[in-house]
């Protein structure tokens, strides 16, 4: 019993002492609580002051800003109005000085107006005194206006003929000098920098024999064996007196070839009758046709030439048996490609197109049916139909004139194959034909009045023309020499240029006796 006594009096004890901890604890919190309350109001007074500072502040800074910019305003505003002030002054000065110059204009138009008077007067009285003075030369010289400004205008006519032949000469010696120089440079480059052959072909082949036993095998049996030759080949055999050789003659070389071939290999064969003939015929016809297409083919790949059509690469072979005027057209189409290239490089040209249309500029000569064109027309149309381009086709039909020149490359072309064809070994001329020519150079010099004599020089590459001293003034040689060369331009065909030297000279001649 005094146990539990004793438990409640401890439980009782413990209660109250936790109470009265708990008031102190209560008592300490509100005290902390005030404390924090009170500094709280005092950091919150602080800050309202600051802040009340630095509002003021900004209040006071903003005022200064904007007396400042009103007080520049301001400033702006008298600027501006002492300018229009200015100006105002300037505008009344320049009244003042236009009210001036106007009244001194008018009183200088009313002075031009007094001179324009006495110029009308003078010029009526110039005009009258022209009239009599033209009245008073008609009547002294016999000759009306019209008939005075006739005479003045033929005089004035043959002083400028005389003047216009001066020019042209001029013209013609700065031409010479500049562009003529420029010109001979680069064709005597591309001639240099290209080695070719002289060659000449003829319409005979000769065939060599070792014995004149062979001739009776080759004739035959009342000549069976040679008509079955000429009939299989198209080419005339003739067998003569000549020793060790008999002649094949016909106009195309490729039968020609393909008759001396077969005979070399029936001579070394030796069984010669008209069916063994017949068949090496066709035999060595093959084999030609594969030597023309593998001549293309050689020919293509040596110039660095690609792409051909197969057609236009067994033409190229076939030049090779061709001949122009004694020059092998194979040799001569080579001859025009490269020279072609090199002056396609001189002038700054694609060399590979020049090339191209050099080497089959002259196609045309050697196509399989013979129709009437123009070998270079003809050319032009089968380098279209195998698909070559138009610069290229155009070169090759303009190298004559046939058609019109649309690219560098034609006149490239016509340049270098005159190049070709002219050189000194390159062809033969007839005789006939050149002596016309020289004829007809001096006839045509001859037509001319005044003229007296003519004379066509090395090899009709300067004409010398002997004109009489009264009948033909210093000055009217010119005139004369500019227009035979013109003449000969229009009218005659010839390799190169033609000088035309005019010589007129008086001889005094006296006899002592």
């Amino acid at each position: 019993m005094e146990i539990a006594i004793w438990i409640i009096i401890a439980a009782a004890a413990a209660i109250i002492g936790y109470a009265l901890a708990l008031n102190i604890a209560k008592r300490n919190a509100r005290s902390s609580a005030n404390i924090i309350i009170d500094d709280a109001k005092r950091e919150a007074d602080v800050i309202k002051e600051k802040k009340i500072l630095q509002a003021k502040e900004e209040e006071m800074k903003i005022l200064a800003d904007a007396e400042r910019t009103a007080s520049q305003k301001v400033q702006k505003a008298q600027a501006s109005e002492t300018r229009a002030r200015q100006k105002e002054q300037q505008l009344n000065q320049q009244q003042g000085e236009l009210a001036r110059r106007k009244k001194e204009i008018d009183s200088a138009k009313s002075t031009l107006d007094a001179r324009e008077q006495h110029i009308n007067q003078k010029f009526e009285e110039v005009e009258t005194m022209r009239k009599n003075a033209q009245d008073e030369l008609e009547r002294i010289s016999g000759l009306s206006v019209d008939e005075a400004r006739e005479k003045l205008i033929e005089s004035l006519k043959d002083e400028a003929k005389s003047a216009a032949a001066g020019y042209i000469n001029d013209i013609m010696d700065d031409a010479k000098l500049t562009a003529s120089k420029e010109a001979k440079r680069i064709v005597i480059q591309s001639i240099q920098r290209v080695a070719t052959e002289t060659a000449v072909e003829n319409s005979v082949t000769v065939f060599h024999i070792d014995n004149d036993e062979i001739k009776g095998r080759i004739i035959g049996r009342e000549g069976r064996n040679i008509r079955a030759l000429e009939a299989a080949t198209g080419i005339e055999i003739i067998v003569d007196d000549t020793p060790e050789a008999i002649v094949l003659s016909g106009f195309d070389p490729v039968r020609r070839e393909i008759a001396r071939l077969a005979l070399h290999q029936l001579v070394v064969d030796g069984r010669i009758h008209p069916a063994r003939i017949e068949e090496v015929v066709a035999k060595v016809r093959k084999q030609v046709e594969e030597e023309i297409i593998e001549t293309g083919k050689r020919t293509a790949i040596d110039l660095g030439i690609h792409g051909l059509h197969p057609e236009l690469i067994r033409m190229v072979g076939k030049m090779k048996y061709r001949s122009s005027y004694g020059q092998n057209l194979l040799q001569h189409s080579r001859e025009t490609a490269n020279l072609c290239a090199v002056m396609a490089s001189e002038l700054g040209l694609n060399p590979k197109k020049a090339r191209r249309a050099g080497l089959l500029h002259d196609i045309g000569k050697v196509p399989d049916d013979e129709p009437e064109l123009p070998h270079a027309l003809l050319g032009m149309k089968l380098a279209e139909k195998f698909k070559e381009k138009p610069e290229i086709c155009n070169a090759i039909g303009a190298h004559h004139d046939e058609v019109e020149q649309t690219s560098l490359l034609a006149p490239i072309v016509q340049v270098c194959d005159a190049i070709s064809g002219a050189r000194p070994g390159a062809r033969r001329e007839i005789v006939e034909a050149y002596i016309k020519r020289l004829n007809d150079l001096e006839q045509l010099a001859l037509s001319y009045p005044g003229v007296l004599k003519t004379y066509a020089i090395q090899a009709g590459r300067e004409l010398r023309v002997i004109v009489g001293a009264d009948k033909i003034t210093d000055e009217e040689t010119d005139k004369l020499s500019n227009e035979i060369a013109r003449k000969i331009q229009d009218e005659m065909t010839y390799p190169g240029q033609v000088k035309i030297t005019v010589i007129r000279e008086t001889r005094a001649v006296a006899f002592a006796k």
